[in-house]
């Protein structure tokens, strides 16, 4: 997940995953095809199924070229929605040093990292592992960013949510069966996420170039850099398996492109909170799929574990009501899923 994707693609993070690149606009009535909660579902279920498209996709292709492919065919529909709207690149060499460096860690290197993680690991428990993003995003604010002040009900959040994280792995079995490997990536590919948004955060406030501008860039360059890491890694495929070729053209065009765009009309219309609440539904979908579509393993463990995860990530989302929140900004980016925001509006997706 793509993500954010952006992954998960991606959309959570105490770091608000809502990077200071253009405030929110209204969106005229007479615009709006379906209705949020419509696009809400969507956007779930396409984050959801990136990971199964991943384990589908590495069953034929590196995960380099999985990784690569998701990336190529995501920017040509971000490319195709810049065109009609005739939205035009940022500018100045600066922003785009900092949009290269937000690219490695909100795309390429996580979606890599789910990618050879699920070589060895279920997609069920990738997709768990992704709602693990507001968790480091809290710990890594609370560090890097001195306007998020911490409270006990976030703290508690943190410490259920990774009590939550040893449920699912099984830590009182001494981690019986788990394979570390891919399980390590997996949860290094969620800290990526907050790690991006922090960076985001600090350094694409006031660019003057619109979201879908600055993600379509973002995601440019991490095709760019994945374009020089695969021949490097990888030889070409002696065969293109139908199934497989087709998972990675969903995971691009579905998972990453048309998420992004998707979740950036809904944090225009509704607003990052709302459009961020996503990322709860992601591994409950990742895990459905999984087990009922590849038909992988289920323990009881697995649920549970990732339902206190996902209490502890609500609770480090939260404000004191007497508190007003900072005017919310427009994300950049993925769920992140993201999911694939991945995974914010700046590169998240997905998983």
């Amino acid at each position: 997940m793509t993500t954010a994707a952006a992954g998960a693609d991606s959309p959570r993070s105490p770091v608000r995953t809502t990077p200071p690149a253009t405030s929110p606009t209204p969106v005229p009535r007479g615009r709006r095809v379906l209705d949020w909660r419509i696009r809400f579902a969507a956007l779930s279920t396409v984050w959801g199924f990136s990971f199964l498209l991943i384990k589908v996709g590495t069953e034929a292709y590196a995960p380099f070229q999985v990784t690569f492919g998701r990336l190529l065919f995501g920017t040509a529909v971000l490319v195709v929605a810049m065109a009609v709207r005739r939205e035009r690149l940022p500018r100045g060499l600066r922003t785009w040093g900092h949009l290269t460096v937000a690219a490695f860690f909100l795309n390429a290197l996580p979606f890599s990292l789910f990618a050879y993680a699920e070589l060895t690991i279920p997609s069920t428990l990738a997709g768990i592992c992704n709602a693990t993003s507001p968790l480091w995003g809290m710990a890594l604010s609370l560090v890097a960013l001195s306007e998020d002040r911490p409270t006990r009900r976030r703290v508690a959040g943190l410490g259920l949510g990774f009590l939550g994280v040893l449920t699912v792995l099984g830590a009182w079995q001494g981690f019986s069966g788990l394979d570390f490997g891919g399980t390590a990536m997996a949860l290094l590919a969620s800290l990526s996420y907050p790690i991006g948004w922090i960076y985001v955060r600090r350094t694409l406030a006031g660019t003057g170039s619109s979201t879908l501008s600055l993600t379509g860039a973002q995601l440019g360059l991490a095709t760019v850099q994945l374009a020089v890491v695969t021949p490097l890694f990888t030889t070409l495929p002696s065969a293109f398996p139908l199934v497989p070729l087709l998972a990675v053209v969903a995971l691009g065009t579905l998972g990453t492109g048309l998420a992004l765009l998707i979740q950036y009309g809904l944090v225009v219309e509704v607003g990052p909170t709302t459009a961020q609440m996503v990322t709860y539904f992601i591994p409950v979908i990742a895990t459905a799929a999984g087990v009922a579509v590849l038909g992988e393993h289920l323990a009881w463990n697995t649920p549970v574990g990732a339902l206190i995860v996902l209490a502890g990530a609500a609770l480090t989302q939260s404000r004191p009501k007497s508190a007003a929140p900072a005017p919310e900004r427009q994300r950049t980016v993925s769920a992140p899923p993201r999911p694939e925001q991945e995974r914010l509006a700046v590169g998240r997706t997905q998983p």
